[in-house]
């Protein structure tokens, strides 16, 4: 028998800070050190999904959009999630992170597929997600350009011709899905 010994966040904190890994981008996923390993394709549905929240939460002073900030739960000693882009309503607003991992989950999650994604680990993010605080989670599929939309009631796949919309997290949000896959 193998026996594995869990990573803990302060273990994880050590290990990122490390010179070697300043480039690098980690999560810590029930005390296992993963390494995302996004690609153009991945960084292109990240800044289109960005871009047009951004657009519609600023002007209207509705919270934050981000992407890639660690998220970890109080009491949680072996989770250190990296969304790939999120919003947290100006309700739900911490003060501004400076060092380590901001202590709450945001109101809407996004996660893209890169091809170390398997769907079983984003599926499991979704639900992680949605335990510890998330209200909405989008799980981008790139390669069969879809949207899974999680929220406590349901899981919706949105195809390339449906529209995407923020639901009661961002009333009003709405984007076309094929704009998500633009160039």
């Amino acid at each position: 028998m193998v026996q594995t010994r869990l990573v803990t966040i302060d273990q994880f904190e050590d290990f990122i800070a490390l010179a070697e890994n300043a480039d690098r981008r980690f999560e810590l996923i029930h005390g296992e050190v993963v390494e995302k390993m996004p690609t153009e394709k991945h960084s292109m549905c990240s800044a289109n999904l960005y871009d047009a929240l951004r657009d519609f939460v600023k002007p209207r002073d509705l919270g934050r959009v981000l992407f890639e900030v660690r998220r970890k739960i109080p009491g949680d000693e072996h989770n250190a999630r990296l969304p790939d882009v999120e919003f947290t309503s100006k309700a739900r607003l911490l003060p501004v992170v400076s060092q380590g991992a901001v202590p709450q989950m945001p109101d809407l999650a996004i996660e893209i597929k890169s091809p170390s994604d398997t769907n079983i680990d984003l599926r499991e993010k979704a639900l992680y997600y949605l335990k510890n605080g998330s209200r909405m989670v989008w799980l981008v599929f790139t390669d069969k350009k879809q949207v899974e939309v999680y929220t406590e009631e349901s899981v919706i796949t949105l195809s390339i011709d449906d529209m995407l919309d923020g639901g009661d997290v961002l009333p009003g949000f709405t984007m076309a899905v094929k704009a998500i896959f633009a160039e």
